[in-house]
């Protein structure tokens, strides 16, 4: 960022007049964070993953740097001259701004379900309240930043499950090696997400299911974030670009000599990824790769034989089926085949999960295994699902075929933080009051919020999460059921999670 925002600031304009807005009579606001309705098909939970990840980047560091840390006087300054220049000085309010400065830290506890807690939609997943009766604004001051900073953990992180679970199927189907479906697929997503930022939340998403990234700022965001060490998060792997292939061409006329250093001279072992469409990719595979069969065999590593047009689905397949040929390779215990150990094939970036499954499906159907594939999610995926392939009937006479999309946005689980409950101060000490919006027009019930206070609980019944609402925080917090846990208070990080355990708890110890 160009400029280093006053933290109170990363707001919505009318958040800065709520605090003059509110009755003086109230000292406690609570909000919860919930999804209110799913906008995919089959999906009846929202995974809640990202809010440490928020925490520790805003309402800490953030917080501390360009709020608490800095000189009192610059923070009005900067405060009077925004406020001032753009909502107008009648607006101005700079006492709550020195009042909350001189309290040192941010009044603000979080309580939350476990992060890689699969949420079901209606259900809070987050609680905000204020630690200090002068602060209710406060509660509400941050929603809009949390908000737009976290709602897309939940689908991205949804996004790499849905590819996770056709992978682990055709790899229970197909292959001996269960334990490598975490590799079997990858993120290339940064170029084409909504910045560096959204690049790190889609690749975080997508990492809770995989161990493979192109986004390098995600594997240090999640590392710094939840602490696991680097090798443990994820990576990537050496790979050329149509500049590579295409720079060696203009200067030998060919990319077999380029070929042919990698392998014997720059990537003598490990993970190779060469990318083959520059001009004739058929030739690539069916003539070039072969002329370099012994080289290939003599390294100590894989090559990955890259296609990056055409259909994807026919690329892959017809490459694996080619490399058998030239390469040949095993049958597993399962009966399907297994390339050479020293090459497979990637294809990455066009890959949705509809591709994905026919890949794996025609492979599985000419007795390959699904393990001879590497796969690829780009932007797209991180944004747009394909939902399904429509035929459409044009007046009995031709059929179109068209495509279904879902552009994924914070509506996709109508993602919304709600104040359900508050107190206020009478002539008898502190009274609790309920909190709600039941809008008459919202005929689809999606806009109707929690009453009160709440308590998320696992049913003793049928073990489903659910949620009981219309009663006091103080009921709340002592309900030993609760699995809103604290997660913050005060400016203080109260329970450190780690990334190792949102994989293990959003697959059941099976990552």
């Amino acid at each position: 960022m160009l400029y280093n925002l006053i933290s109170v600031l990363n707001s919505d304009y009318y958040k800065q007049c709520h605090a003059e807005q509110y009755d003086k009579r109230i000292v406690k606001l609570v909000s919860y964070d919930t999804p209110r309705m799913s906008r995919i098909k089959g999906v009846t939970e929202m995974p809640f993953v990202g809010l440490q990840l928020f925490i520790k980047e805003w309402l800490i560091k953030d917080w501390n740097e360009n709020f608490f840390d800095r000189d009192l006087q610059d923070i009005i300054e900067e405060y009077t001259w925004i406020i001032t220049e753009t909502l107008g000085g009648n607006r101005l309010h700079e006492e709550k701004i020195i009042a909350l400065h001189n309290l040192g830290y941010l009044p603000i506890e979080i309580r939350a379900l476990d992060e890689g807690t699969m949420c079901p939609i209606h259900v809070p997943c987050v609680e905000i309240s204020n630690t200090h009766p002068d602060f209710a604004w406060v509660v509400n001051c941050i929603e809009t930043h949390m908000s737009a900073e976290t709602w897309y953990y939940g689908v991205s992180t949804l996004v790499g499950m849905m590819y996770r679970k056709i992978v682990n199927e055709y790899y229970e189907k197909t292959s001996d090696n269960i334990g490598l479906s975490k590799s079997a697929m990858s993120e290339f997503g940064y170029r084409g997400l909504h910045g560096r930022s959204g690049a790190i939340k889609a690749s975080t998403g997508f990492l809770c299911s995989f161990n493979k990234t192109a986004t390098i700022p995600a594997i240090v965001e999640i590392h710094a974030a939840y602490g696991d060490p680097l090798n443990t998060i994820g990576g990537g792997m050496a790979s050329t670009e149509h500049s590579v292939m295409c720079s060696s061409f203009a200067l030998d006329g060919s990319e077999l000599p380029l070929l042919k250093r990698l392998l014997t001279e720059t990537y003598p072992d490990g993970p190779l990824s060469c990318v083959g469409d520059s001009y004739d990719y058929w030739n690539f595979v069916h003539n070039l790769i072969p002329q370099l069969k012994g080289e290939i065999l003599g390294r100590n590593g894989t090559l990955y034989v890259r296609g990056d047009s055409g259909n994807p689905v026919e690329i892959i397949t017809q490459t694996v089926f080619s490399l058998w040929e030239t390469f040949g390779g095993t049958v597993n215990s399962k009966g399907y085949k297994v390339l050479d150990p020293h090459v497979r094939a990637i294809y990455g970036e066009a890959i949705t999960p509809l591709r994905a499954r026919e890949i794996f499906r025609v492979l599985e159907e000419n007795g390959f295994s699904a393990e001879n594939v590497a796969l690829g999610a780009g932007s797209f995926s991180m944004l747009c699902l394909e939902e399904e392939i429509i035929r459409v009937c044009d007046s009995c006479e031709d059929e179109v075929e068209t495509t279904r999309f879902n552009i994924f946005n914070r509506d996709t689980f109508g993602r919304a933080i709600k104040t359900t409950y508050g107190e206020a101060e009478n002539h008898n000490g502190v009274m609790g009051f309920n909190i709600f919006k039941d809008p008459k027009t919202d005929t689809g019930g999606f806009k109707k919020s929690q009453k009160g206070a709440c308590i998320v609980y696992e049913s003793i019944v049928d073990g489903e999460i659910k949620y009981s609402d219309g009663i006091t925080l103080h009921q709340a917090h002592d309900a030993g059921n609760n699995l809103l846990t604290p997660v913050f208070k005060n400016g203080i990080l109260l329970k450190d999670t780690t990334f190792h355990e949102i994989r293990n708890r959003l697959w059941n110890g099976k990552f």
